[in-house]
């Protein structure tokens, strides 16, 4: 990846692309699973979400295997996918773009606070 692509984020563009042609030859439910996996994981993602790349690719490939093998979603997923996504995320203490928001909105506060408090 160039430092043109980086910044315009035309690799991305291109990654997703293809993750949606892979998703669109999987039957109906191991699709609904790929939507479901997606929206759980988003939250993990950083600015770019280009830190979910690489965890949603092993998802779609374990998706595309399962279906190429005649195994249902509830085979291999559980009837929990949000729990698996939080496990390929890095567990329930795994931090969401929100953990970090907060954490530098608290930091910044604190920061002007103590300039007016000195």
């Amino acid at each position: 990846m160039n430092f043109w692509e980086k910044v315009t984020g035309s690799d991305l563009t291109r990654e997703w692309k293809a993750f949606e042609a892979r998703a669109a030859a999987l039957p109906d439910d191991h699709r609904a699973a790929w939507e479901q996996i997606k929206a759980h994981l988003f939250p993990h993602g950083d600015f770019t979400g280009r830190n979910l790349l690489p965890i949603l690719d092993a998802a779609l490939g374990l998706l595309e295997v399962a279906a190429a093998d005649g195994q249902s979603v509830h085979e291999v997923l559980g009837d929990d996918i949000q729990g698996f996504c939080t496990a390929l995320a890095g567990g329930k203490e795994a931090r969401t773009y929100r953990d970090r928001w907060r954490e530098q909105l608290n930091r910044n506060v604190a920061r002007k606070l103590s300039r007016l408090g000195g």
